[in-house]
């Protein structure tokens, strides 16, 4: 699979089910203004995607949040099981903590298979965080800090997306070309 097609698929989710679904309402902001930094990684196994992180940590702190304010990662490859992406998240967290981010910077992931501890693989709830690829997403913790403050009752965002998935359901996903 290219690059240009691992973009493009990343795209159409992040316009179609995380915008256009507002799963997210923090996304249109910065994605309309190009301030989304998409990295498709070439990792062959999970230390080299841990010295991606590395630079795309120090590149996100170093440039200024009105040229990126936040960056995915995408692995199209490396974690086809949801299981051993998740192990590797408690690894990725310690990166952040060695370059003294934490407060700074946080993880957010997105995986195919993604699914919430007590729930069955196809409750449509695990959709709210099911992405294409592999994703580490990145984001700059004053930037999340301003977007809380400026939407009202940003706590019920994840109640929210539940309820809009329950609604769409998994034809009305499928239909979205996001299946």
């Amino acid at each position: 699979m290219t690059d240009d097609v691992v973009l493009a698929t990343t795209r159409h989710w992040l316009e179609k089910a995380v915008i256009g679904l507002n799963l997210c309402p923090f996304a249109k902001a910065v994605y309309v203004k190009n301030q989304v930094r998409l990295v498709v990684s070439k990792a062959r196994h999970a230390d080299d995607l841990l010295e991606e992180l590395d630079r795309e940590l120090d590149l996100l702190v170093a440039t200024p949040a009105e040229e990126i304010d936040t960056t995915l990662l995408i692995h199209p490859t490396l974690f086809e099981d949801f299981l051993d992406f998740n192990d590797f998240l408690e690894i990725a967290e310690g990166v952040v903590d060695e370059h003294g981010l934490e407060g700074v910077v946080q993880l957010a992931s997105f995986h195919p298979q993604f699914q919430f501890d007590g729930t069955e693989p196809d409750d449509i709830s695990n959709y709210t965080n099911r992405a294409p690829f592999a994703i580490l997403h990145l984001l700059r913790e004053d930037s999340v800090e301003r977007a809380v403050e400026a939407f009202p009752e940003a706590e019920t965002i994840f109640e929210q997306n539940i309820a809009t998935l329950e609604k769409l359901g998994h034809s009305g996903w499928k239909a979205l070309g996001l299946s």
